[in-house]
């Protein structure tokens, strides 16, 4: 039996602008998504970083928050103010 091998998809290009919109992403995704973006951020010299998660149940922003917990780029971190995104984004200030 002859099998072609599953297609990948080939890496799509992510602009780094201090700003990471989750809406896109699948939950699943950010174990990896966000420590690698913070990793990039980081390295461009970046101070902070919004990430937005959304309103919605809270689980996804209780994930994102586990994950700048244990981030070593991670200063501090804060739900947004009125002008940031309120409750559904987190500002990451970097190390």
């Amino acid at each position: 039996m002859n099998r072609e091998p599953a297609h990948v998809a080939a890496p799509v290009p992510f602009p780094i602008t201090g700003e990471l919109d989750l809406h896109t992403f699948r939950p699943e995704d950010l174990a990896e998504l966000i420590p690698a973006y913070l990793a990039e951020c980081a390295a461009r010299h970046f101070a902070d970083v919004r990430i937005i998660h959304g309103k919605g149940t809270g689980r996804l922003r209780v994930r994102v928050h586990a994950l700048l917990r244990s981030s070593p780029f991670v200063r501090t971190y804060r739900l947004g103010d009125a002008r940031s995104g309120s409750w559904g984004a987190t500002v990451v200030t970097l190390r």
